[in-house]
């Protein structure tokens, strides 16, 4: 009688029980182990594989197409490259879909449903068979939700980023979202011009599909992912569109075919080293705000905390060197012609961890030296000639924010780095769309536009923490104001706004409690958020209107609300992060 567990090759001698690889990882539990993996591979015959197919490693790919992101439109000629390059390396490839997320698509906002692809990236990674994972997404929280629920499963991993649009042309000018999206836009609010050229602008400024073209959330994760070694080398920054693309996608095929065979787990390359390494470049890079917060989650996953305090001097010790909009002139594509990750890594080397392990199974160092010359280019400025002279985030302290804030300081108006004001205060985001253009708003230049209530408990932390400039300001010529909110901002976005007051609003921080009129002061430089207001006063303001933290009767809703993590722990699920610690990063 012909054992049915035996392939016409032999590979499957072994007993079903002592095998921990390919089809046979994480069966069905049906009670009996080798019934389990001959029904499997009944069904899984039904899609016409053979037997000589199914003894290969089985790498898995991470599907999120989606017609509602445009930012992943080159998902069918991604997974095709990637299946190319495992089926080269001798790996057989699975894709699979998952949860995709759209920042201009999702309501209320991304951020609200980032842990919920987390955890079905983290799930779908558990419950189906495969050695190894290519994770492919692209637009802002997708990178770090996969990055989070693969951390936590720890199996071999390699992210995959879908790349940049291209830009493109308004009236001889280059344009390319989102940044030119918001100076366009604020330039009609101001009057300066019309309905019509909004209009033709909007048709210029996404030219293709993929991620934003500046150096926004997606594009920072993207390079972030790079540095921390999770992609293969060159991997951030060729745009959707482009060859290069397509043959980094074929190359992280064949890497995680050899991660599977050499049992490269995650854990080997999301080190301290490695997040450290990310900071650096997010620094570096002028990156996006967000970052902060999606590296205090991924770093959470592994067991780590991310210090804000060590983080600031870090940034007072690392200067932008990336000429990026919005902090400088140029984008992704300009970025990745001038040699990408690479050329920005070579000038930071004196500040980076070489030994740290990535996902090729070299270091860093072996990497960089592999690179190919350095060449002349005008996009990454040395060392002794930086965009700004320190990073691009600056971390705030004081008492309206005593866990924190932060604020881009490279992308920030000089002149209002040391400010003292008034603050006009709205009590949420419908509040601020209420009144921001009464022309009877009592407001003036000099003012601190305040938003409450817009924190992970108070609104799932949307990216309202931009707030517009007051339309009459803006006619008058008034191009940046302080601003401060307990949520968060695009990171194709500029000006002089503090960001992720922690704790929020809506679970009694300070920031609950201010009210139009009172005094606040920012000092960059003593790194200090301070509201000019005496004990006395808070108290009483407190015991007048004591803050209810929201909450929701059912559904997604209710878990996000009961267990999400304030800004500085990532705004994670408290129930997700790693139950044993290894420390705080970047080590001080």
């Amino acid at each position: 009688m012909v054992d049915p567990q035996k392939s016409s090759s032999g590979a499957h001698d072994v007993h079903p029980e002592e095998q921990s690889e390919g089809l046979s990882k994480g069966l069905t539990n049906y009670g009996d182990r080798g019934f389990s993996l001959f029904l499997r591979k009944a069904f899984i015959k039904g899609a016409g594989y053979t037997d000589r197919a199914l003894d290969r490693p089985v790498i898995g790919i991470a599907n999120t197409g989606s017609a509602f992101n445009p930012c992943h439109g080159n998902m069918p000629q991604l997974i095709e490259a990637v299946k190319r390059g495992i089926m080269l390396a001798g790996g057989l490839p699975m894709d699979f879909p998952t949860i995709s997320l759209h920042e201009s698509f999702s309501r209320p906002t991304s951020m609200y449903l980032r842990n919920l692809m987390s955890m079905d990236t983290e799930e779908m990674l558990r419950a189906q068979p495969m050695d190894a994972v290519v994770l492919i997404g692209g637009c802002d929280k997708t990178v770090p939700a996969q990055l989070m629920g693969a951390a936590s499963v720890g199996l071999p991993a390699v992210q995959l980023v879908t790349g940049s649009m291209l830009t493109g042309s308004h009236r001889g000018e280059r344009v390319g979202a989102c940044t030119d999206c918001r100076r366009y836009w604020g330039r009609f609010r101001a009057g300066e011009i019309e309905a019509q050229e909004v209009a033709d602008v909007n048709d210029q400024l996404v030219a293709s599909v993929g991620t934003c073209s500046v150096a926004g959330t997606a594009s920072t994760m993207a390079c972030i992912a790079e540095a921390l070694g999770m992609t293969v080398p060159g991997g951030a920054t060729p745009p959707a569109v482009t060859a290069d693309r397509i043959r980094v996608a074929e190359q992280s095929g064949r890497v995680a075919v050899q991660m599977a065979r050499s049992g490269l787990t995650i854990d080997k390359v999301l080190t301290a080293e490695a997040f450290e390494n990310a900071m650096r470049v997010l620094l570096a890079m002028g990156g996006s705000t967000n970052g902060i917060v999606h590296l205090a989650a991924i770093a959470g996953r592994m067991g780590y905390t991310l210090d804000l305090r060590a983080l600031d001097a870090m940034s007072r010790q690392t200067p932008v060197l990336l000429d990026l909009k919005p902090s400088g002139d140029h984008y992704m594509e300009d970025f990745h012609a001038a040699g990408g990750m690479a050329t920005l890594l070579h000038e930071l080397r004196p500040l980076l961890h070489l030994d740290a392990m990535t996902v090729t199974g070299r270091t860093l160092g072996e990497e960089l030296d592999a690179a190919g010359p350095r060449f002349t280019q005008h996009v990454v400025r040395p060392l002794n000639r930086p965009v700004y002279p320190q990073g691009g985030i600056a971390v705030l302290y004081g008492n309206l924010a005593p866990d924190g804030a932060i604020i881009k300081q490279s992308a920030a108006d000089a002149r209002l780095m040391e400010h003292e004001g008034r603050a006009v205060v709205f009590e949420n985001a419908q509040d601020l769309a209420n009144r921001i253009d009464d022309p009877a708003l009592d407001v003036g230049p000099d003012d601190v536009l305040v938003l409450k209530n817009i924190g992970p408990k108070g609104a799932a932390m949307p990216e309202a923490g931009y707030l517009p400039i007051p339309r009459k300001l803006a006619a008058a010529g008034v191009k940046d104001m302080l601003r401060i909110s307990d949520g968060r901002m695009s990171g194709t976005a500029f000006g002089t706004i503090v960001l992720h007051v922690t704790p929020e609003a809506a679970v009694g921080g300070p920031l609950a409690w201010i009210q139009t009129g009172d005094r606040i002061r920012l000092s960059v430089a003593a790194r200090s958020i301070e509201w000019l207001i005496s004990e006395e006063e808070l108290r009483a303001r407190r015991e007048a209107r004591p803050v209810r933290s929201p909450e929701a009767d059912r559904g997604y809703e209710r878990l996000f609300l009961q267990s999400v993590t304030q800004a500085d722990q990532g705004a994670d699920f408290d129930f997700l992060m790693a139950t044993e610690s290894k420390g705080s990063v970047p080590r001080s």
